[in-house]
């Protein structure tokens, strides 16, 4: 199957990650990790850009107007003028780790990743040593909850079906889970998928059939869509060789948009291919669900 891809904004994002749209604003939102800003599509085609005063990992929102973040430690809440509010800081007493994925679950709680950092104090690209990554949950009230004993080299993907089961990723091993959610504790893991050839698993959405879309990055070029059963149903080649995120978004979450990332990239890659970086959209012949909200 032939799927248009477009290139709706060239972005540049040097990690561009955590799509998500606001079906209230008609908005796209996304940060840019190591660019250090907030950014978001509107309906009419314009890009706005908010400057970050550290890293940004990730973007969910909320039921007011605020949206929530992901710092390098710390979980904020932003309205768009003010100084950041903070809700809860993570994993402070290891300085070895930041924060990564995050997502506003079903309950109405911030859940996030934390990965060894990889980024250098001159945003150069730090080698993973160690499976440092954990998950955890963190309530308005500011209570940070550990999901799970269980380590990962990078936390990725955080969606929910609707069997009450998380799914979610560790990039470096090229594996993507289903848990089961009971009580805000985690157990029951299964493997989803594994081994896919092209690339590691980023990003993740879901659609209203139940299937995932997941981002292949590091080379993998392609976005794939696995059915309930683990099975990859579709492929989508896309103009870029890393991306790292998408959802659905649109009047009718018709639409696909994708992240991606020019992150270890050499100058004379991106000479070759400017489009690394960009933000793309994907026509897919199917409908996503609702972001939920903090």
């Amino acid at each position: 199957m032939n799927t248009p891809v477009d290139l709706v904004f060239a972005a540049n994002d040097v990690v561009g990650e955590s799509a998500v749209w606001d079906a209230r604003r008609q908005t796209l939102f996304w940060v840019d990790i190591i660019g250090r800003r907030l950014r978001a599509l509107r309906a009419d085609g314009s890009v706005k850009n908010w400057d970050m005063p550290e890293i940004v990992t990730s973007v969910g929102l909320c039921r007011d107007d605020r949206v929530i973040l992901g710092l390098r430690k710390s979980v904020v809440l932003w309205d768009f003028e003010n100084a950041p509010q903070l809700v809860a800081l993570v994993e402070p007493d290891i300085p070895e780790t930041r924060l990564n994925e995050g997502g506003v679950g079903p309950d109405g709680a911030y859940w996030v990743g934390t990965m060894q950092d990889n980024i250098g104090p001159d945003d150069a690209p730090k080698d993973i040593t160690a499976a440092l990554g954990r998950l955890w949950r963190v309530t308005p009230s500011g209570a940070v909850q550990s999901l799970s004993e269980d380590r990962f080299g990078i936390t990725n993907t955080l969606i929910w079906t609707d069997t009450d089961r998380l799914v979610t990723a560790d990039t470096l091993e090229n594996v993507i889970y289903s848990y089961a959610v009971r009580d805000g504790n985690l157990s029951d893991r299964r493997v989803l998928q594994t081994g896919f050839a092209r690339g590691l698993p980023d990003g993740s959405c879901r659609d209203r059939d139940g299937f995932v879309w997941n981002c292949r990055v590091v080379g993998g070029g392609c976005v794939i869509r696995i059915a309930p059963d683990g099975t990859i149903d579709r492929v989508i080649d896309l103009p870029c060789s890393w991306p790292t995120s998408c959802t659905f978004g649109g009047p009718e979450l018709d639409q696909l948009y994708v992240t991606s990332a020019r992150f270890t990239m050499s100058t004379d890659h991106i000479a070759r291919t400017p489009q690394e970086g960009g933000l793309f959209r994907v026509d897919p012949g199917c409908q996503g669900v609702p972001a939920h909200r903090f």
